[in-house]
């Protein structure tokens, strides 16, 4: 059996009974840096051989992995913090796990995305996006049609881009900024996407909220909606972008509405 379990993102009090008996329990743990897992392993008394894996060296790995499956050994996959597979290396391996036909589980534990949305206090539905892609056009692809609430992680060293971007694509939106989660110091500052944040360590959770103002544009048909932002300079495209970011709705929406006033 392959243990996929949570680990703390803060606080090293934040592990389940259930991951500290598994972890006592296999043969081998499979960790993205050995150093910082061990600090985790000593503090619960688990004397187990760890092994690297990461996102640089996953595929590399898999065979080696798939070696204690074949032997029958159980072993475990751990992030430095949070679930594997959430921007953490672990989807992969289950995918050779399920090829293969070799058994997997989920130990259940703390995720910062979801920790972070319920400290936002915002309404469901949400879309977790990550890190975002360094590439506008990757960017821009990966948020065509959003509309909800977003949950994206954010280095110190890219927050001031990456709301800047934000603002841009989504407007002026409320904002929820977490970072140093399940810490003493934890830290929960509602923003807006244009204030400047002024920080120089650790990574964040960013939870933006859907637009919740009318705009009153919005009281416009949509062809006339449509028709403001041409007359203002825009080709049609960017303006169907333009009145789908208005209206809270997916760009394809206003195209089928388009046709359907035809």
């Amino acid at each position: 059996m392959v243990y996929f379990i949570a680990t703390p993102i803060g606080n090293l009090g934040e592990i389940t009974f259930r991951a500290v008996e598994t972890l006592k329990n296999v043969q081998a743990v499979f960790c993205e840096d050995t150093r910082h897992s061990q600090i985790l392993l000593n503090a619960y008394g688990i004397a187990k051989p760890t092994y690297s894996y990461h996102k640089f060296n996953e595929k590399k790995s898999l065979d080696f992995v798939l070696s204690f499956c074949k032997n029958g050994q159980d072993i475990a996959v751990i992030s430095d913090a949070g679930m594997p597979c959430i921007n953490d290396p672990g989807n992969i391996l289950i995918n050779a796990l399920k090829q293969d036909g070799y058994s997997y589980t989920v130990i259940s534990g703390a995720s910062a995305f979801v920790n972070a949305f319920v400290l936002s206090g915002y309404q469901p539905p949400f879309t977790y996006y990550g890190f975002l892609p360094d590439k506008k056009s990757d960017r821009d692809k990966l948020l065509d049609g959003a509309v909800g609430v977003g949950i994206f992680y954010l280095s110190v060293h890219d927050i001031k881009e990456n709301m800047s971007y934000l603002l841009g694509r989504l407007g002026d939106r409320e904002c929820c900024l977490v970072k140093e989660l399940t810490k003493s110091h934890e830290r929960v500052r509602f923003c807006k996407l244009s204030d400047v944040i002024e920080d120089d360590k650790g990574e964040f959770v960013l939870v933006v909220n859907r637009q919740t103002q009318e705009n009153p544009l919005c009281a416009l048909t949509v062809e006339e909606h449509i028709a403001y932002y041409i007359n203002g300079g825009m080709s049609k495209n960017e303006a169907v972008k333009a009145v789908a970011k208005d209206r809270n709705v997916s760009k394809n929406e206003i195209y089928k509405l388009t046709l359907n006033d035809r």
